[in-house]
């Protein structure tokens, strides 16, 4: 029954109205991994140097900017990765929610 009313709801929506929670949706996520894309490499590049590489490892100043560097590298990889995971599975969850209607 409460399936039945929420199907009737969508269906008397124009179609700007429901998809506008999907593009907020889409906006939010694209907005959260912008700011991971760009402070995560960067603090780690310099926590990582200074704190592990410098600081615990007694590393050299030249060998920590490279070591640092692959941290940063990793980084960026493990956020576009999560990125498209993430993105996959809600353009999927949408595509399902418009198949039930």
């Amino acid at each position: 029954m409460e399936r039945l009313e929420k199907t009737t709801l969508n269906v008397l929506q124009p179609t700007e109205l429901r998809n506008e929670g999907s593009l907020t949706s889409t906006l939010k996520t694209l907005l959260v991994f912008t700011a991971l894309m760009i402070t995560l490499p960067i603090g780690l590049y310099f926590s990582s140097k200074s704190f592990l590489f410098e600081g615990a490892l007694g590393m050299s100043s030249r060998d920590s900017y490279f070591y640092a560097a692959i941290v940063a590298v990793v980084a960026v990889h493990v956020v576009l990765a999560l990125f498209l995971y993430v993105a996959w599975n809600e353009g999927s969850r949408q595509w399902w929610e418009g198949k039930q209607d």
